[in-house]
């Protein structure tokens, strides 16, 4: 099916800015990753201006370079679930996506708490699935390391169908809450799951109700070779890291081809990836806001966030800063596509380690546009139009200032050409997003049983 012409937009709530020195900036506030007005405010912003969801990143632990530790805001965060949940009640419809890693959790979990979040917002719950990707979080469940890379896939695959096995335990209009009968649940609506696999052993029901939208909406992040085959087949949006047109139309067409040919539709797959824009109304202005938060970022962050996302299989401070950046590095169990991303763009700037280790802290390998908001918008309409994206994640580069920059200076931009909305169109976020209400996997077998147990009756009461 043929998408709109419209672009869908996520705004990535990070509690100062996505920049590694936006909690520095004078117009941010130092305590922005403990405060709930700061996050309502971010929402606000983001749903007045008719954004489809709101995303919250996380990890089980931190999983910051120690050295790093003292001079990067990050180290504070709330929990995505709990934070969400608190948001719900001062949103009215925007969506909700939480990041909640397969590795450390269980499936009865995650898919009760998800459950629970969509029936608070009445329909606006998406859950991010992550693997885990540092040892630092494996050293906070019992284990020195993560599991392999193919490992954490495997396990994940098989979670996210116990999850939404779970989900569908209930069916729709199983609780009918019939006073005068008595009865509170149809229980010919409920099923147990009874999965028995490699990973996991689950008998179910769930002790919640079917969520309003069936399942929560699945967003995914696979970038590796398993990744997106794991992204096609579960996926339905797709945040990727991507800053190379060229790249992203190759990543767009090999994501919808291979979900193609597992039977999905290409809008039911929303591919968006991350931009970072920092707007001035002059070339000028921008490019100095970029030149102001740079100059609050001290090299101990620099250079730990730079050994983290290349995969921390190379001590920065011990090498030439100023030599070429090599085309390859030894392969990590961190997240092995952003280390081949950035080697990429190193590979076509001609990066010295300086400037990748500038290039990681502006931007963590998305594409970053910095300009007025012609400029801006203009490159995301081009994106958008050649099939690299159905829409972004926006990435303010300073919270709250950059978003409303972006806001009041490149939303009007992009509706005036025609590519982004200026209401909501749904109740839900499946409905706000064009993506179709799941059916429950019990739902067939129950109208044939119920068809079966008539015939039956009716036999019965012929005496046949």
């Amino acid at each position: 099916m043929r998408r709109n012409d419209e672009m869908k937009l996520g705004l990535y709530l990070a509690r100062a800015g996505y920049h590694g020195g936006a909690w520095r900036d004078p117009s941010v506030p130092a305590d922005g990753g403990v405060d709930i007005d700061q996050y309502a405010h971010l929402a606000a912003l983001a749903e007045d201006a008719a954004f489809h969801f709101v995303f919250l990143a996380d990890h089980q632990g931190l999983i910051s370079d120690h050295s790093a530790i003292a001079r990067e805001s990050g180290s504070d965060d709330f929990e995505p679930i709990t934070l969400l949940s608190a948001l719900s009640s001062r949103t009215q419809d925007i969506g909700l996506v939480a990041t909640a890693t397969t590795t450390y959790y269980q499936p009865y979990h995650l898919a009760r708490m998800f459950a629970s979040l969509d029936h608070l917002s009445r329909g606006r719950a998406a859950w991010n699935i992550v693997t885990s990707a540092s040892d630092f979080e494996a050293q906070n469940f019992g284990e020195k390391e993560l599991p392999d890379h193919d490992t954490r896939y495997a396990r994940a695959r098989e979670f996210v169908e116990v999850t939404k096995g779970l989900w569908d335990t209930w069916q729709d209009d199983a609780f009918i809450h019939d006073k005068q009968s008595g009865i509170y649940a149809d229980t010919a609506k409920l099923h147990l799951l009874d999965h028995r696999g490699n990973h996991f052993s689950v008998r179910g029901p769930l002790n919640i109700g079917r969520p309003p939208q069936g399942y929560p909406v699945l967003v995914q992040a696979g970038a590796s070779d398993v990744g997106i085959a794991f992204a096609a087949e579960v996926g339905e949006v797709v945040f990727t890291a991507e800053p190379s047109l060229e790249n992203g139309k190759q990543y767009y067409r090999t994501l919808k081809q291979k979900a193609r040919a597992l039977g999905r539709e290409d809008d039911q797959l929303l591919v968006m990836p991350g931009i970072v824009p920092i707007v001035g109304r002059t070339k000028q202005e921008a490019s100095e806001k970029l030149q102001k938060l740079q100059s609050h970022t001290h090299i101990d962050v620099l250079i730990g966030n730079a050994h983290l996302w290349l995969g921390s299989v190379i001590d920065l401070r011990s090498i030439d800063l100023d030599a070429l950046v090599p085309e390859a590095l030894p392969q990590t169990n961190f997240i092995q596509s952003r280390q081949k991303l950035l080697l990429d763009l190193a590979a076509r700037q001609r990066f010295t380690w300086r400037q990748l280790i500038q290039s990681v802290s502006d931007s963590l390998g998305h594409l970053m546009v910095v300009g007025t908001p012609d400029e801006i918008a203009g490159t995301m309409v081009d994106v958008f139009d050649q099939y690299a994206a159905d829409g972004f994640n926006v990435l303010p580069a300073t919270a709250p200032s950059g978003l409303e920059d972006f806001i009041e200076l490149v939303v009007p931009e992009l509706r005036q050409r025609g590519k982004f909305r200026s209401k909501y169109s749904g109740q839900t976020l499946r409905e706000n997003l064009g993506l179709r209400r799941p059916a429950n996997r019990f739902g067939q077998a129950d109208v044939r049983g119920r068809l079966e147990n008539r015939k039956i009756g009716i036999s019965a009461e012929a005496g046949l």
